[in-house]
């Protein structure tokens, strides 16, 4: 975990509003209570980034003492692990089964051959099929409170471990400091409820721009969680790949939005149905529609 000690910018802003800004999960993080309160933010700020933090030590696969490299590390061989760990694999499983396998936290292995950096550097079919060979959720063991990850396999939570941050923080905070809230990690984020200015006001990023809002959203309670290929992609031949990958063939998802933005009660809920419509590519706005779920999709 980092340095407690690690610097926080505070600042006061219109409105009545005090924003603690940190660095979490590679993203910006942004807190925003509505207070004059400065010194009690600062601490309340220190909260919350110790959470994020505490979470991404814990279950970053790029940390070699995270549980989830320790899983990775395993070889097949039982893990026991603990409650929280167990509730993350447990809603994982339940995603596996309702997104008919798309969605599958042992598909990051495919990383290692597709790098999104905005370049033209397409792996070859074959490198795509030896390590679609090791994807599947179906070929873990997962005997609550054991779990047996073959060798060569690994989990990966990136999927939902940001939206699940946010909830734990906002969760913490206002049990702390019932105030107005917003938490935001990187565009994913959650509020308790609307300052006395009115609702908060989110931008949501233009594809492909560096910042540029393609949109203001207006949120009084809830989540937002926006899914998208604004920063992860590869440009071959003018054909944009994106990051979404379809477990079932290793390649891009084709058809898929730009970005989907969804709103829902919490940020889990309203990251893993903007997940769930980009993995359905060119149905991503008829699966929204099926769910009854305020949301945006924007096309390039």
């Amino acid at each position: 975990m980092r340095d407690s000690s690690a610097k926080l910018a505070v600042e006061s802003r219109d409105g009545g509003i005090v924003a603690v800004c940190f660095l979490a999960m590679a993203s910006p993080c942004e807190v925003l209570i509505e207070t004059g309160d400065v010194e009690r933010c600062r601490a309340l700020g220190m909260l919350a980034a110790k959470e994020a933090w505490r979470i991404e030590a814990k279950f970053s696969r790029y940390r070699d003492d995270s549980v989830v490299s320790s899983i990775n590390r395993s070889c097949g061989s039982p893990v026991e692990v603990d409650d929280e760990t167990a509730s993350l694999i447990e809603f994982s499983a339940q995603c596996h089964k309702l997104s008919n396998g798309r969605f599958d936290i042992t598909s990051g292995v495919l990383r290692r051959c597709w790098k999104f950096d905005g370049s033209d550097r397409l792996p070859s079919p074959a490198e795509v099929e030896a390590l679609r060979a090791l994807v599947g959720f179906e070929k873990i063991r997962w005997e609550p409170p054991f779990i047996s990850v073959p060798s060569k396999m690994e989990l990966d939570f990136g999927g939902i471990g940001k939206e699940y941050a946010v909830d734990r923080v906002l969760a913490e905070l206002v049990a702390q400091f019932p105030a107005a809230i917003l938490v935001n990690f990187g565009g994913d984020l959650a509020t308790n409820r609307a300052p006395a200015s009115g609702p908060w006001r989110v931008g949501v990023e233009r594809p492909g721009s560096e910042r540029e809002a393609a949109m203001l959203l207006e949120l009084s309670q809830g989540a937002l969680a926006t899914s998208g290929d604004t920063h992860r992609f590869l440009l071959r031949d003018g054909v944009r790949y994106s990051h979404i990958l379809d477990v079932r063939t290793g390649w891009p998802v084709p058809g898929a939005p730009s970005s989907v933005t969804v709103a829902g009660g919490s940020c889990v809920e309203a990251g893993i149905l903007a997940t769930f419509a980009m993995l359905r590519g060119a149905d991503a706005e008829s699966f929204l529609d099926e769910q009854g779920v305020r949301y945006w999709c924007m096309r390039s």
